[in-house]
């Protein structure tokens, strides 16, 4: 605590304006800062929120945290966040678990629907004024894999299995009996497992074990008919290797939100295949989000300043919230 017995709570702003911290001002005091300031901002500051969550500012101000208890960043992902002296840390990290479960859901059903209905060429045909008549498929009986079997993770599989999707997942350990995979396979057994289903579909996060993950040999096992939808990070994904997939017809298609490298350069070959759906990593944006991530953040403050436990806490050694200690979804 600082020395008025008010906690110091750091909020390091980036392009949108800062929500909901009305009730956290009331009881801290708030220091907003952007990316330059933020070394000056953190001596003394007990808490640090990360509104700016695609900064990659905290690692070169680190020297200055000489207080620091918890970061929370407003964002599900924290492979930018953490670099080795804060995972050796004690300072505890929290992330926005939860906040993104439903709208991400929606949009891997979205894609599935524009995949299963060649919703993509029927628009061009609009476009063409060509009256197009074909068969398309259903997304009922379809053999989906959800890479990751987190918050997210699990809030896909209800929803693709209420469509009449069978639904099976990939973690890190392998199981039977998952109550929303039923069946999960072990994330090492990937290249065995994938050409059994129709849609691959990327959640996980970007940590040091799923980097590369789907690997020329993962995509070279999948259905010459599958498709692969990437909502976690690009790194999961060897994006060269996917590109020889794509032109050499070994997949169908990919709806693509996240990419090695963004935004996607302009001399991307991916920007110009007509059986791939590129969106600028909006897959968790929605509605009320940023009204969400404030209320988010509040309750944890509150909590907090209770001397309660906080929710969403990350595992730094695992690089993300395991599920057992995530919120309820």
């Amino acid at each position: 605590m600082s020395s008025s017995q008010r906690p110091v709570v750091t909020v390091l702003v980036g392009n949108r304006p800062v929500e909901g911290l009305d009730r956290v001002a009331a009881l801290a005091d708030i220091r907003e800062t952007d990316a330059a300031g933020l070394a000056s901002a953190l001596p003394g500051s007990d808490v640090l929120y990360l509104w700016d969550f695609f900064s990659g500012a905290l690692p070169g101000a680190w020297h200055a945290a000489d207080s620091l208890k918890w970061i929370h960043v407003a964002a599900a992902g924290v492979d930018k966040l953490l670099f080795p002296e804060l995972v050796a840390s004690d300072v505890e990290v929290t992330n926005a678990c939860g906040v993104f479960d439903r709208t991400m859901a929606e949009y891997v059903l979205a894609a599935l629907l524009f995949s299963a209905k060649d919703l993509g060429v029927t628009r061009d045909h609009q476009a063409q004024r060509l009256w197009g008549r074909r068969t398309v498929r259903n997304i009922g009986g379809a053999g989906v894999l959800v890479v990751g079997t987190g918050s997210i993770g699990r809030s896909t599989a209800r929803l693709l299995r209420a469509a009449g999707a069978e639904v099976e997942g990939v973690g890190r350990v392998a199981r039977a009996g998952d109550p929303d995979f039923g069946t999960v396979h072990a994330s090492g057994d990937l290249a065995a497992v994938v050409g059994r289903f129709d849609y691959i579909v990327l959640v996980a996060p970007l940590t040091p074990s799923t980097d590369g993950m789907v690997s020329a040999r993962v995509l070279e096992a999948m259905k010459p008919s599958s498709v692969l939808i990437n909502v976690g990070r690009g790194r999961l994904v060897d994006e060269p290797a996917l590109v020889r997939e794509l032109m050499r017809g070994g997949i169908a298609g990919a709806v693509l939100d996240t990419f090695s490298t963004e935004p996607l350069p302009a001399d991307s070959p991916l920007w110009g295949m007509p059986q791939v759906l590129i969106s600028p990593h909006m897959a968790s944006d929605a509605g009320s989000w940023l009204a969400d991530l404030a209320a988010q953040f509040e309750r944890n403050f509150l909590a907090w300043q209770a001397g309660q436990p906080l929710t969403g806490v990350v595992d730094k050694a695992l690089g993300y919230v395991p599920f057992a200690l995530g919120e309820p979804t």
